[in-house]
């Protein structure tokens, strides 16, 4: 079996760059989204595939080994891309990567772009989404359909970065003759339902579907860019097709200039870019730090945007009051133990008494407490020691507060 393939891509109706990158091969389908912002996630997408397409070549029997080792090699890359250029800290891109062999599909993935098996005229997500709303639906806290309108269902919980410990999905799945897949952004996969993207995907050939996805996704209203790569399986070698390879998105041609931004330059490669649309301008939430008013809106940069400090003066007293408290109960903590090493000897209701403590008073404190009774009655001691034990004998341990209680008991009675 071989794949006839098609991608498409568009920078969408608001942000003025497109951080997706996608390539499609005769062995290799792969989509990028890139994160970051003013971090330009466009590097990183671009950087991701420029590691990942070197796959695209008959695999051996290890899919899943080869697969996994591109995903570690452009997470590498993009460490060395921030290494190099220290005001791209914080890029990252997603990855979701098939691995053809003629038969298998070896599957990659990390963040949430997304996978689809269709076969039999019923679609199938094949990818598990890294995502803080995929573990609310996942737990049972909210529907598939409140995820599409939570606050947090942008928040990626892995990514392909550079720096954290990628661990991505790997999965091997046999394919059919008749099956199409599709990896796309979440530009798309966000504002279409399981239902418009199966429909969309059983008519028409794989390039009309492509750019039909992305056309249907900026009419849905998405705000992000939107890349889809669309694949069929059909009868035939691999190799026995001269097919060029598809790369689609900030990977097409990107222009090297300042961190601050890269305009997308890919306007058409075959099945094209869908994006006759110029961006639509419009203010900032109010509140929303890191950009101009008048510039196309960003929900990224937004997102990740610095916000205003925030009054930490109540915070930061009460940090110092706990603090002090602490130091104290330590303090009176030693204090305790301290006291718990000290005896005397004095008098219990008429008897000779060895005390643990020391032998002082503190209104509403006990310091001292009955160690050991003996068997000494005050009333046979002379009035001079009956006068000491009274007010108290210090013992510098327990030895010598039993000490003091024989001497004593050797006194003769008066």
């Amino acid at each position: 079996m071989r794949l006839d393939f098609a991608a498409s891509t568009d920078v969408g109706r608001v942000r003025k760059d497109n951080q997706d990158s996608g390539y499609a091969g005769p062995y290799l389908l792969a989509i990028c989204d890139g994160v970051g912002g003013a971090a330009r996630g466009d590097l990183a997408s671009s950087t991701a595939i420029a590691q990942l397409r070197k796959l695209d070549a008959a695999p051996d029997e290890d899919l899943l080994g080869l697969v996994a080792g591109a995903l570690h090699r452009a997470h590498d890359a993009i460490a060395d891309l921030v290494e190099e250029e220290p005001a791209l800290n914080g890029t990252s891109t997603t990855a979701s990567v098939g691995l053809f062999d003629g038969q298998r599909l070896g599957v990659g993935h990390v963040g949430d772009s997304r996978g689809y098996l269709m076969r039999g005229g019923e679609l199938k997500q094949i990818t598990h989404d890294h995502t803080f709303v995929q573990t609310l639906i996942d737990e049972g806290r909210i529907s598939e359909e409140e995820s599409h309108t939570h606050p947090h269902r942008n928040l990626i919980l892995q990514a392909v970065d550079g720096f954290s410990n990628l661990e991505p999905d790997l999965e091997i799945i046999e394919l059919e003759i008749g099956d199409r897949l599709l990896f796309c952004s979440d530009g798309a996969s966000g504002f279409l339902s399981l239902g418009q993207l199966a429909d969309i995907l059983s008519g028409g050939s794989v390039d009309f579907a492509a750019v039909e996805l992305v056309r249907r996704s900026l009419e849905a209203g998405s705000t992000d860019n939107v890349t889809c790569i669309v694949a069929e399986v059909v009868e035939g070698e691999p190799d026995g097709v001269e097919a060029e390879p598809l790369v689609v998105g900030a990977a097409a041609d990107l222009r090297r200039r300042s961190p601050r931004g890269v305009k997308e330059l890919f306007r058409g490669h075959r099945s094209g870019d869908t994006g006759e649309l110029e961006p639509v301008h419009a203010e900032l939430p109010e509140g929303a730090a890191g950009a101009i008013v008048g510039d196309p809106i960003d929900e990224e940069t937004a997102r990740y945007a610095p916000r205003p400090p925030r009054n930490h003066g109540t915070a930061r007293l009460l940090l110092w009051a706990l603090v002090v408290a602490g130091l104290i109960w330590m303090a009176g903590a030693a204090a305790y133990h301290w006291t718990q090493q000290q005896y005397y000897v004095g008098d219990s209701h008429g008897t000779v008494t060895i005390y643990r403590g020391i032998n002082a008073s503190v209104p509403g404190l006990s310091l001292s407490e009955p160690y050991e009774t003996t068997d000494v009655a005050m009333d046979k001691l002379s009035t001079y020691d009956r006068g000491k034990v009274a007010e108290g004998i210090d013992a510098d341990d327990l030895q010598a507060a039993h000490d003091i209680v024989d001497n004593l008991n050797q006194e003769p009675t008066p």
